[in-house]
């Protein structure tokens, strides 16, 4: 029987059952120490002379009740053994690393590199599926509706957190998501079309200014990280523009490039090649200091705007893998992160290679999820999705 199939049945025995009443079972010797086969909540018990379980709901039979609180004990038991074996030969098959954005963008490039070094480590292939609609939430439901057994994993991103708190009903909450580990930290830069006549930040709101309503800037979805720093930036400047929606980055960057679209909040990942090509500007970033990448372009801190935003991308799983799964997928992505390889890969590209415990990961996704409720509600972005 598959793992998840013990989790349901003994959440579904365990819900039937009434805290008030008890089962009597067989006396046990009294000791301390582990039961043999048993998950963690249950191997770290005080094994005392009698074990009580709760009674089955409803008018039944003692030797009913004995017989059902039976079937909770080895349920418990059998589920403990079926987590210790599938952590111990984790995996067995391929892994599906699902993103929720288009091929060849700042989310999907590392993911393809984890993905190649992780089937490594592990022995098995993990292939990249792309999903890129709704800023991440079809990538994210899909995921969250596997078995949470660390054969479908999610390239998560800050859209994950942020999304609960622009979506009516997301179909998630954030602890949903079991976290793994971070992989990168990340500035934006603003891309400009290099159609639009200004050349640094001071000039493009000027030029803004002067033709009200009329710039266009392009977000990742609706509500998304882009679009959020273009109404704060908005209002920042004293300027009107108007938003339009996309799928992915990659196809942003071909509009922009085009001159169909006029200004993007970018990853620097999804820019540097038409920008190192010319066929873009970027006149500002929104890190704290000048990227190594680019020391040629200024800060917003530098222009007059103190307005620094990041974005980060991490590994995750659905709430409820078995924690030495987690521990085995943490432990070999950290190791991926670290090395020479990934590192030259994203920090060319303006991107920081970082990795955390699971512990400190979800601690970044609940400040992501804190920090922008006040943006939600002050512009007015929550919506139905």
């Amino acid at each position: 029987m598959p793992l998840h199939a013990f989790q349901r049945l003994f959440v579904r025995y365990r819900e039937r059952s009434v805290a008030t009443e008890t089962c009597p079972l067989p006396t046990l010797p009294r000791k301390r120490g582990r039961v043999k086969g048993a998950s963690s909540f249950l191997s770290r018990a005080t094994i005392k002379e009698r074990v009580s379980l709760p009674r089955l709901r409803g008018r039944v039979r003692e030797g009913a009740s004995v017989t059902r609180c039976g079937v909770v004990v080895f349920a418990a038991l059998t589920l403990g053994t079926a987590i210790a074996r599938a952590a111990d030969t984790y995996p067995t098959r391929p892994i599906r690393l699902v993103v929720g954005f288009g091929a060849g963008g700042p989310t999907d490039i590392p993911a393809r590199f984890i993905a190649e070094k992780l089937g490594a480590a592990l022995g098995q292939p993990v292939v990249v599926e792309n999903k890129p609609a709704a800023g991440g939430i079809v990538a994210t439901r899909d995921v969250l509706a596997q078995p949470r057994d660390g054969y479908t994993l999610l390239l998560c991103t800050h859209f994950d957190a942020t999304n609960t708190a622009v979506y009516r009903d997301a179909g998630y909450k954030l602890s949903d998501i079991a976290p793994v580990t971070l992989i990168a930290k990340y500035y934006y830069g603003l891309a400009l079309a290099n159609a639009i006549p200004a050349n640094d930040f001071k000039s493009f709101v000027a030029y803004a200014k002067a033709h009200p309503g009329e710039v266009t800037y392009a977000t990742v979805g609706a509500a998304s990280a882009q679009e959020i720093m273009a109404r704060e930036l908005e209002k920042l400047a004293g300027v009107t523009m108007n938003r339009i929606p996309f799928r992915g980055g990659l196809q942003i960057v071909q509009e922009l490039v085009a001159g169909r679209v006029d200004l993007y909040p970018s990853p620097t990942l999804a820019i540097m090649p038409q920008y190192r090509a010319g066929h873009l500007k970027i006149l500002a970033t929104t890190s704290p200091e000048r990227l190594n990448n680019l020391p040629e372009v200024p800060t917003l801190k530098e222009v007059g705007f103190d307005f620094v935003r990041f974005g980060w991308l991490g590994v995750c799983a659905g709430a409820g893998t078995p924690e030495p799964i987690i521990a085995t997928l943490n432990k070999q992505i950290v190791a991926i992160v670290g090395s020479p390889a990934y590192r030259s890969l994203i920090e060319t590209a303006g991107q920081i290679a970082v990795s955390s415990s699971p512990r400190d990961f979800g601690a970044v996704m609940q400040k992501t999820l804190d920090d922008v409720v006040p943006a939600v509600k002050e512009f007015g972005l929550q919506q139905d999705q």
